[in-house]
């Protein structure tokens, strides 16, 4: 089993019956339902409102970290973000979905503003362009998003170590969409489709997406804490 944990906000969603409508459950509780839906994973959820409940011990017992957030990002502690930080570097899988670029785990993971442009309401056609990659698998060329929320380049954020999606929107804008980077012994992946007000994350593609990106991201190896030990030299014995 992945052990999967899934932060998001869930503040949009009680605020504003349009995007209750369209998550009734909540972003989190849509991506728990489609995660869950071959068995092989166990899932726990998080929101803004018990944001300090994830502890070490939880993310200990964490194989993948999602990440949701927009409107609150204040509302996580520094050391929560710290602590995230500090599992990615010894091994566990984090993925930050669309808003969550401007999150605290996510910035202190790229070590950068992690800032772009942005318009609410456009048509954006989702590029595959490393369709060899584990994470787009199932995937066809491109995807077509009727109404997504545009990012637009320049995204401030180190460049990736593998480029798997493109965007790009009606108005001409390009974004990377799909973005991997190595930190310590984890894997990060950033996603940019998943606009509260929009229906992104009950698309099959998008769903097919992320279930693979948490497959690709569970660790195969992994440190119980970060360590600088000073070791006696292997030569010593022989």
């Amino acid at each position: 089993m992945i052990k999967v944990t899934i932060y998001n906000e869930y503040k949009h969603e009680l605020e504003d019956e349009r995007i209750a409508a369209v998550y009734p459950k909540g972003i989190h509780g849509c991506i728990a339902d489609f995660l869950s839906a071959d068995g092989d994973m166990e899932i726990k959820t998080f929101t803004m409102h018990n944001v300090e409940e994830i502890t070490d011990e939880v993310l200990k017992e964490t194989d993948v970290l999602i990440w949701w957030g927009h409107c609150a990002h204040e509302a996580v502690p520094d050391e929560v973000a710290a602590r995230v930080h500090n599992h990615v570097m010894c091994g566990m899988g984090f993925i930050a979905l669309h808003s969550a670029h401007f999150s605290k785990p996510f910035i202190k993971l790229m070590g950068s503003t992690c800032s772009l442009c942005w318009r609410d309401g456009d048509r954006e056609r989702l590029w595959n362009i490393m369709p060899s990659h584990p994470i787009a698998q199932g995937i066809g060329k491109y995807i077509e998003i009727p109404e997504e929320e545009m990012y637009g380049e320049r995204f401030d954020v180190p460049t990736p170590d593998e480029l798997i999606f493109l965007g790009w929107f009606r108005g001409g804008e390009v974004f990377r969409s799909g973005c991997v980077w190595n930190k310590g012994l984890g894997k990060v992946f950033y996603f940019q489709p998943g606009h509260e007000s929009n229906p992104t994350y009950h698309i099959p593609e998008i769903q097919r997406i992320i279930t693979n990106a948490v497959r690709f991201a569970a660790p195969c190896y992994r440190l119980p804490q970060i360590d600088c030990p000073n070791v006696s030299s292997p030569e010593a014995d022989m």
